[in-house]
């Protein structure tokens, strides 16, 4: 596969070493396109790839592009890549928040075949949740191009485009939420005596344990809850205290408001 990078950014630049890494593509055959001198630099230096700022030259070297650039600039860059593909069609990975298959489509000639996907920023350390729809023109092969890409840097789903707007509320901004309840376990442990430092590592693990167990066990979260959960036990006492304040709630909620904001994003 010959990959090109439009918008070196982090995101983009994850994306890459994680395909390099996972033998997806080698980064002989990358190209990262981006006006920004600081931003080509750090991308080459953590990809080992050919950097440059000419659209035309990233569009022809590549077969398929991640389009990685801010949302407002998507679509004029997108228009920029078909202009200069001249009518060889192209696989285009869209990363952009909220920008849809067919307004991607409609930046684009008929021969493109669009994917839109939303990473989170966990894939910068390779343990991102991804999910991704295909467009029009897009094949099977063209899924299993993007499922090898947004794999290489965690869990990658295909959803159909309806539900892109709830993964967003969920996996893309789902990060911030639990970066919230580690601070706020942190802010127990404390209270109870608990260094600061070592408070944040023991929530900071003990988030992250629990939710390896919930991926390598297969078990449902509340078979995994009852384990920890004994009669008349520490665990049971806490469990109360946070049904009396509502998390459960407010994290359902959470993740509804900013589903709604994302539709109106994209709108």
């Amino acid at each position: 596969m010959k990959l090109g990078i439009i918008g070196c950014g982090k995101m983009g630049t994850a994306l890459v070493q994680g395909a390099i890494r996972s033998g997806v593509v080698k980064s002989v055959d990358v190209m990262g396109c981006d006006p920004y001198a600081a931003s080509r630099e750090a991308f080459s230096q953590a990809t080992g790839a050919k950097v440059t700022t000419d659209v035309a030259e990233t569009t022809a070297a590549s077969e398929v592009i991640l389009l990685c650039t801010k949302p407002q600039d998507a679509l004029a860059a997108l228009g920029n890549v078909t202009k200069a593909a001249g009518g060889k069609g192209k696989l285009v990975i869209s990363i952009a928040a909220g920008i849809t298959l067919s307004a991607l489509e409609s930046a684009a000639s008929e021969d493109f075949r669009i994917i839109r996907a939303m990473p989170n920023t966990p894939a910068l350390i390779g343990k991102g949740a991804a999910g991704f729809c295909i467009g029009t023109h897009a094949t099977a092969e063209d899924a299993l191009s993007a499922q090898s890409l947004l794999s290489a840097v965690g869990l990658a789903v295909q959803v159909p485009e309806k539900l892109m707007d709830a993964v967003t509320g969920l996996s893309g901004s789902g990060p911030a939420y639990i970066y919230v309840v580690i601070d706020a376990l942190a802010d127990g442990g404390v209270r109870a005596g608990i260094p600061r430092a070592d408070a944040v590592k023991l929530a900071a693990q003990t988030v992250l344990g629990a939710a390896a167990m919930v991926l390598e066990t297969g078990d449902h979260p509340a078979v995994l809850k009852d384990m920890v959960t004994s009669p008349g036990g520490t665990t049971i006492a806490g469990l109360a205290e946070l049904e009396r304040l509502g998390l459960r709630s407010a994290l359902i909620e959470a993740v509804g408001a900013a589903v709604r904001r994302a539709t109106e994003l994209g709108k």
